[in-house]
C-alpha cells in the first residue's frame, strides 16, 4: 500500500476527545459478552474512530475517510483473513 502523509497528528490515548461518546457503534457481529470486537465512531468532522469494545479506556485509532475506505475495501477483498 502507498504511504500517505497524515494531516492530523494525534495521540491514541487522548483521541477519544475527538468523538462524541454517544456515537460509538458496536459491531453487529459482537458477542453478547463483549467478544473480540471493536466499536466504530463515524465522527462529524470526517474522522473515523476505532476502539476495543471490551476496554472502556481503550486507545482510539483515528482514520480519515480515504484511509477508512481503503481498509473496508481490503476487508471485503479478504486481505486480512487469518486462514
Amino acid at each position: 500500500m502507498a504511504e500517505h502523509p497524515r494531516p492530523l497528528a494525534y495521540d491514541p490515548e487522548t483521541a477519544a476527545a475527538l468523538f462524541d461518546e454517544g456515537d460509538w457503534k458496536k459491531s453487529f457481529a459482537s458477542e453478547p459478552n463483549g467478544g473480540n470486537c471493536v466499536e466504530v465512531n463515524l465522527g462529524s468532522t470526517g474522522l473515523i474512530g476505532v476502539r476495543d469494545t471490551k476496554l472502556a479506556d481503550s486507545p482510539v485509532f483515528v482514520f480519515d475517510a480515504g484511509e477508512w475506505e481503503a481498509f473496508l475495501t481490503g476487508v471485503k477483498a479478504g486481505q486480512f483473513d487469518l486462514a
